[in-house]
């Protein structure tokens, strides 16, 4: 069942973004470009997105006991706003920032069969990897 719903939520998340045009950089780029030729679309999407997520939430996942698909809730256990957060914030940030791209369209556009969406996505498992190792390597030292 989890798997079904993860294919599905994934399909609309793919088709949402090619449909809206967040995959493409250049609207991600004037979106961030606020001091220069703006583009809103990407806020207009995250509204749309919240128009349907906020009923939905109240409704039905709020008032929820147990997930559909567990027998508990996963939650994070870390409330802090650390060194850690802020650094991968701001990294995440600056990738995205030169990219236009971010995790969810980079992913939906290796459809595009795109050499630089491919280097793209190679070095976000990089850098996934390596910052992994890293945080590895500091819990266990602690």
């Amino acid at each position: 069942m989890f798997n079904l719903i993860a294919l599905i939520s994934g399909l609309l998340f793919g088709a949402g973004m090619m449909v809206s045009g967040m995959v493409d950089p250049n609207n991600v780029i004037g979106f961030l470009d606020i001091a220069g030729d703006w583009n809103p679309s990407l806020a207009f999407v995250m509204g749309g997105a919240l128009l349907v997520f906020i009923p939905a939430y109240v409704l039905l996942i709020k008032p929820r006991r147990q997930p559909i698909c567990d027998t508990d809730f996963q939650l994070a256990v870390n409330s802090r706003i650390d060194r850690k957060l802020l650094l991968g914030a701001s990294l995440f940030g600056i990738g995205w920032g030169v990219a236009g791209i971010c995790p969810g369209p980079a992913i939906t556009l290796l459809g595009s069969a795109s050499t630089s969406v491919f280097a793209f996505v190679i070095a976000m498992l990089v850098g996934q990897r390596l910052a992994g190792l890293f945080t590895h390597n500091k819990v266990s030292q602690q």
